[in-house]
């Protein structure tokens, strides 16, 4: 059920939120008396910085205020709509964390301020006799002065930090702060590294930092899912852990027959590799959230892919960990007790952490200083895809591209999509169900009965459609797995046959009988129309004109991709197509009447893409795993150089469509060697100009001026993104039949 919050109420509620804590702290923000600075323990100074902070609080919030009320005061004349009250919700909360730590520090200060004063008050007649307080201090005969070392230039700044907020995380206290200086200043060299190492005292590396990895075990092709069972909990009471086991054990067979295969065909040794798999999606109120939208028809395609990836891995023979609790992260990552400002304990145990952009942040929270120094080792499950303008922080905010999700600033290659959007990600995918192998065509198992099943389970996606589903249901009978809560009235047309909310294993034999899959336009690339064409079904989709994207989808608005989806399904449309995917104008009611009987009179078998089999997949994985290394600053050399194919792109493409005109695929991997001077010369270009930039269009050539622009920083070698004034530069690469997104040297 969703509660529907009125623009002005909304507003007018966080103005009262906001305007009652700034009240709080303005009543708070009063100057301490000189008399009592001794037993207080600040220098006047000090006061006088603890008052101008309330005050810099106060009227943070008291502008924070004056700018939602000026939103609900234009309210008649300008349209405030969801998007603007959302986003100024995102911004408040972005903000809420710091503010809320600010708030809880200046009070406990006053607070201790009040009992100091009231201490004084009665006692004061023992002004001379030392008071235990909580003010920073020295141990005993100790002395430390801040070293000024040109090799650590915020070792002072630090210094004054922790000097003021060392009670903020216990963590500090947890790694020995207790506010003296000295405390403060083995804490920063030897758990931090922002301060020299102290003389005359032990000192060794960070406790934390990467230690060279050593392999003793290899990774052994299994011929069980066994280790993995053990991992993934029996007894969980968990819809979604439910059905990530179910989804193991039924495809357990084919695993195990790909596994051995893949071990007759491959004789390479793989160092073995402990493998975290940490889902944040579903972890914490976030996971509780998608529970309940799993229970109600919402989106399975994520834990389809984290169930096969999970399969993929443990029959590769790695040792994999998995798990959903933000309790047990801490507890596997060596986290420090705290809120997470402080760097993990121990050096990562993992070789690969593979998680989301939910998980990403919990990592951030627990990891402190040492989350920017591992996340060479994270590998980002990431649908949709993210591209490198989006991804670069600094970039991103500067050139209009910060969304709610990238500005991770890793490197593109580490997020891993479900289908392959673009060669800027990597595409990890899935593996499709498929019809029984020993079924003979003709057989009475495999034959279909005439009736179509609508690609949909809520009725929100059936909106608008009534027409184009009039036309299907005159040629076929119409089924649809629509959920509706008890009770529900349904508001399905009259000749759908709705068998509510179907188990995985009923949804797949129900099209195992389905000559027809009909798609509505939303879901967007879900896992669910390569399983009905690899079950023997048609895929029947609208195409969109003009294409959908951020600049006119509510659903791609914020998503980091800059993408034009030409119909639900693109992949379907461009990798697969006729006999098995018709992509049609749904509002021409000729058209999808002649692609219906096209259909009906055509015999389609099942068909499954190599990369979407079990063993396509193990293909692949293993070669990112032996193959990207991210961890490395040196230039990529995988693919090698003898897979280049340059081409000077037209004005306004992007790399990927200039690829794809000559049946090639863009390889960022391979744009170093196309970023020189040289490169425009063997291209017979002329530049009156060559300029290098922070540029992700870049190495490209503009003919107004025959300017030519070389890339200054390689995470922004981007496949996506194009100009009018620009043609780019772009390393094309051949594609293997079998698996196309796959480049032929790595297998």
């Amino acid at each position: 059920m969703r509660v529907a919050l009125r623009h002005r109420s909304g507003c007018l509620l966080l103005c009262l939120g906001l305007s009652l804590v700034t009240l709080l702290l303005q009543s708070l923000w009063v100057p301490t008396e000189p008399t009592h600075d001794k037993t207080a323990g600040r220098s006047p100074e000090e006061q006088s910085q603890q008052s101008h902070r309330l005050h810099r609080l106060a009227v943070r919030l008291e502008a924070l205020s004056t700018q939602v009320q000026r939103l609900s005061s234009e309210r008649d004349d300008v349209h405030l709509n969801r998007k603007d009250l959302s986003l100024l919700l995102h911004r408040f909360r972005q903000d809420q964390q710091g503010l809320a730590h600010l708030v809880e520090q200046e009070l406990q200060k006053v607070s201790q301020k009040l009992d100091q004063l009231s201490h004084h008050h009665h006692h004061h007649h023992q002004a001379d006799t030392p008071h235990n307080d909580d003010r920073p201090h020295q141990g005993p005969g100790e002395k430390c002065e801040v070293p000024k070392d040109p090799a650590y230039p915020v070792c002072a700044e630090k210094v004054k930090f922790l000097q003021t907020l060392w009670q903020s995380d216990p963590c500090y206290a947890f790694y020995g702060v207790d506010g003296s200086t000295c405390s403060i200043l083995t804490y920063l060299s030897q758990i931090e590294d922002f301060c020299p190492p102290q003389v005359g005292r032990n000192y060794s590396s960070l406790p934390w930092h990467q230690k060279p990895l050593s392999h003793p075990h290899k990774a052994d092709i299994r011929d069980t899912l066994r280790p993995l069972y053990e991992v993934i909990s029996n007894n969980s009471s968990s819809p979604v852990i439910r059905f990530i086991r179910s989804r193991v054990e039924r495809m357990s067979e084919r695993w195990k027959r790909a596994g051995q295969r893949w071990k007759q065909s491959s004789n390479e040794t793989v160092p073995l590799m402990k493998v975290l798999l940490f889902p944040g999606a579903l972890a914490g109120s976030v996971g509780q959230r998608f529970e309940a939208m799993v229970n109600r028809g919402g989106p399975l395609g994520e834990l389809v892919q984290w169930a096969d990836l999970s399969g993929c891995l443990t029959i590769l023979g790695h040792d994999v960990t998995f798990s959903t609790s933000q309790h047990r992260l801490r507890s596997l990552i060596g986290a420090a007790p705290g809120r997470g400002s402080c760097p993990i304990q121990r050096p990562l145990t993992f070789d690969l952490i593979y998680t989301d952009y939910h998980g990403l942040a919990h990592l951030q929270g627990a990891m402190g200083l040492a989350f920017q120094h591992y996340q060479c080792r994270f590998r980002i499950l990431d649908s949709f895809g993210t591209e490198p303008a989006f991804n670069l922080g600094t970039y991103a905010r500067s050139r209009g591209y910060e969304t709610q999700w990238g500005s991770w600033s890793l490197h593109p290659l580490q997020y891993m999509t479900m289908f392959p959007h673009s060669p800027d990600n990597s595409f990890l995918g899935f593996v499709s169900e498929e019809a029984v192998k020993d079924e003979e065509p003709g057989s009475e198992s495999s034959k279909k009965d005439k009736i179509a099943v609508v690609y949909g389970k809520q009725e929100y996606m059936w909106q608008g459609k009534s027409k184009y589903l009039e036309v299907i249901s005159e040629e076929l009978e119409t089924h649809a797995t629509v959920y509706g809560p008890p009770g529900h009235a349904s508001s399905l047309p009259s000749f759908i046959r709705n068998h509510g909310l179907l188990s995985q294993e009923d949804f797949l034999q129900l099209l195992q009988r389905t000559k027809v899959f009909v798609g509505l336009g939303f879901p967007y690339e879900g896992p669910a129309p390569i399983e009905a064409i690899a079950l023997g079904c048609v895929f029947l989709q609208p195409q969109f004109d003009p294409p959908h994207s951020s600049e006119n989808s509510d659903f791609y608005k914020g998503k980091p991709t800059t993408r034009q989806i030409t119909s639900q399904h693109p992949y379907a449309e461009q990798f697969i197509g006729k006999p098995y995917v018709w992509t049609v104008d749904v509002t021409n009611r000729t058209a999808v009447q002649q692609a219906l009987r096209t259909i009906l009179s055509t015999e389609v078998k099942p068909f499954t893409p190599q990369e979407f089999t079990c063993g396509g997949m193990l293909e692949r994985l293993h070669g990112y795993i032996t193959q990207q290394n991210f961890c490395s600053k040196s230039v990529p050399t995988w693919p090698p150089e003898s897979a280049l194919r340059g081409h000077l792109g037209p004005l306004g493409q992007s790399c990927v469509s200039v690829c794809q005109r000559s049946a090639l695929l863009c390889e960022p991997a391979l744009f170093h060697h196309l970023n020189t001077p040289a490169a425009f010369t063997r291209l017979g270009l002329d530049c009156s100009s060559t300029v290098q930039d922070v540029n992700h269009l870049f190495p490209s050539y503009n003919p107004w001026g025959r300017h030519c622009g070389l890339q200054q920083e390689p995470l922004l070698f981007s496949c996506a993104g194009s100009d009018p004034s620009h043609r780019r530069l772009c390393p094309c690469r051949a594609h293997l039949s079998a698996q196309m997104p796959v480049e032929p040297d790595c297998i």
